[in-house]
């Protein structure tokens, strides 16, 4: 196991290269110049040349792609051209939230997938299985920006329950956190719990045809035992497999739906950058988060082995 995960670290050093070379790419096709951008209504050419010189964006693309690199493998990303701040210093500012957002939906979404899952598993083609069928499509099928802003109008403008949007600090005001919490957790959790609801039943249904739960339920276990303490486990290996792969849904979902609630996280940060041409900021959250996802993908492979003692990777590493 050890040296397999050792192989994976490894591995992931092409793969980050190749995301740096693609991000530095895309950004420069994009249109628009960061320096007109950040000069405002400044348009003397001879300020335009010296702010871009100062930015090092006067070099060759290659030139400035490896003292990006150069750069980062310290660990500094450098700094934003709209506010002159540390790049890392704005990531680490914004990053509390997004993790705070990101958690909440994923636990959201695990816990009542999974309980939901189950349910629909153990009363298949019942009523309740049919509404948690549809819930599934429907959450599936809509796209997040859609279902955020329909929440707020449902129940900020019409109900009014919960605020549209904006932060409060747990540490200040817990409740008013909560409140501010809904909305964007839901938004955002809403197709991976609709993903979950269903792997959890497919999977359940698949291990309830297997033999071993036909001879446990032969020999006189409840219903709850043989869930929890055979069929359970089994049907969770493809589930692991969704979830971590949901990790970079997730961080792809909150740009978008911290855009809609106002939300101070890292995905908003991005926003503001791009239309910012701000390339040390978006170059920075776009690697961090190819990073985090494939740690993602890493864990998930590790948590295989507890979940299957079958699956032995010291074979497969030779």
């Amino acid at each position: 196991m050890t040296r397999y995960i050792l192989r994976r670290i490894v591995l992931i050093v092409p793969v980050a290269i190749l995301v740096t070379i693609i991000n530095f790419a895309l950004l420069r096709l994009a249109p628009g110049d960061p320096v007109v951008t950040f000069a405002g209504d400044v348009r003397d050419p001879q300020i335009l040349n010296e702010t871009r010189h100062q930015l090092g964006l006067d070099q060759p693309l290659p030139i400035q792609y490896l003292a990006w690199v150069q750069h980062t493998v310290q660990g500094d990303f450098g700094r934003s051209i709209r506010t002159h701040q540390q790049v890392r210093e704005a990531i680490v500012e914004r990053l509390p939230a997004t993790l705070e957002l990101t958690t909440t939906a994923l636990v959201f979404s695990v816990t009542i997938g999974l309980a939901v899952g189950i349910v629909s598993a153990l009363k298949r083609n019942s009523a309740f299985d049919l509404l948690a069928t549809s819930v599934t499509i429907a959450g599936v099928s809509t796209p997040n920006f859609f279902l955020g802003l329909m929440l707020i109008l449902l129940f900020s403008l019409v109900l009014r329950i919960f605020p549209p949007g904006g932060y409060a600090p747990a540490i200040d005001n817990p409740v008013e956190n909560l409140r501010r919490m809904v909305l964007p957790a839901l938004t955002l959790s809403a197709a991976t719990l609709a993903v979950n609801m269903r792997q959890v039943r497919s999977s359940l249904l698949d291990v309830f045809g297997q033999d071993y739960i036909q001879t446990a339920r032969a020999k006189g276990l409840s219903q709850q035992a043989i869930v929890v303490g055979h069929a359970l486990k089994n049907a969770l290996i493809p589930v692991v497999t969704v979830i971590g792969l949901q990790v970079g849904a997730l961080i792809e979902g909150a740009v978008i739906t911290e855009q809609i609630f106002s939300w101070p996280g890292v995905g908003k940060l991005v926003v503001d950058s791009l239309f910012g041409r701000d390339y040390p900021v978006v170059q920075a959250v776009v690697l961090l988060s190819a990073l985090s996802y494939m740690l993602a993908t890493l864990l998930v492979d590790i948590l295989y082995g507890w979940l299957d003692p079958r699956i032995s990777y010291t074979r497969a590493a030779r």
